[in-house]
């Protein structure tokens, strides 16, 4: 298999270079499988906030609702990104086929969408 679809230049690429679908198929499954611990999070992060209440009148669980939405969020991101990573490492696997650039335009498609934010922790929000 050669990357970059081009000839080899020197001749010892070809005997080195190994690629197979089920490396592809398991990382993707393995990558996919992630979701299940962020699911499990998920729920956990969820029932910690079981029966917090109004958050109008108490400033520490307005806060708690306030990281506890941020986090969520985040979560479900990484979930979601999880399962269309490993989506993309499977199909990547199914015939090997596909050409670096093509593989490489579904990862960037992925960048826009689960682009990081920059780190908020520490600050007062005006309080």
């Amino acid at each position: 298999m050669q990357l970059n679809q081009a000839p080899d230049p020197v001749g010892v690429g070809q005997e080195r270079l190994k690629s197979s679908k089920k490396a592809w198929t398991t990382a993707g499954e393995d990558t996919k499988g992630l979701q299940s611990g962020v699911g499990k999070a998920l729920g956990k992060l969820e029932g910690g906030q079981a029966g917090l209440g109004d958050t109008a009148r108490c400033q520490t669980a307005a806060a708690q609702k306030e990281l506890y939405d941020s986090w969520k969020g985040y979560l479900d991101k990484v979930n979601k990104r999880c399962g269309e990573l490993g989506w993309i490492m499977q199909s990547s696997g199914i015939d090997l086929a596909k050409s670096d650039g093509a593989v490489k335009a579904e990862l960037d498609k992925l960048k826009p969408e689960y682009q990081d934010t920059d780190p908020v922790g520490g600050q007062a929000k005006g309080r």
